[in-house]
């Protein structure tokens, strides 16, 4: 298989990044989003302030992004980050190309570490962030992301000193 090519993600790519998002939501088990998100809701989201996206693409098709950007819950230093691969795509080098940009990126926007804030059913996310070097560093238990629908979550660290 060809390298992906990873790029900064535009607003032209919100479209295709909604459809990969969608598929992977409506399979279910490995997201936290529970509802389909729109091309509108993904612009928005990428014109968050110290936020930086990325896309990979094989042959002009995307096939993964990735995302770092703040969250409330964690110190200005850090940074949460989201991945997510086309269906049928994993294991193909998509993420670990993903990563190597968004590692840069975070180095350069400041930020002093990474936390994946990931399913406990995710068996797919966790053995991903773990062969980048992320480790465990904090559990929620009993998360409910949609109405019923409750999961406990791991928290993984990547330092980036």
């Amino acid at each position: 298989m060809a390298n992906p090519d990873v790029r900064r993600a535009a607003r032209f790519d919100t479209g295709a990044m909604a459809r990969l998002l969608n598929q992977i939501i409506a399979t279910g088990g490995t997201t936290a989003h529970t509802e389909p998100v729109t091309s509108d809701e993904l612009a928005v989201w990428l014109d968050s302030p110290k936020a930086h996206w990325v896309v990979a693409e094989l042959d002009g098709e995307i096939v993964g992004f990735q995302w770092i950007e703040p969250h409330e819950g964690l110190p200005p230093e850090a940074a949460d980050i989201a991945t997510f691969t086309q269906e049928g795509r994993t294991g193909l080098g998509i993420g670990s190309a993903m990563f190597a940009a968004t590692e840069k990126a975070a180095r350069d926007l400041g930020y002093l570490w990474i936390n994946a804030n990931i399913r406990a059913d995710n068996t797919g996310g966790l053995t991903y962030y773990q062969s980048r070097g992320f480790r465990p560093w904090s559990e929620k238990k009993g998360v409910e992301i949609a109405p019923g629908l409750i999961v406990d979550k791991i928290l993984y660290r990547y330092d980036l000193d």
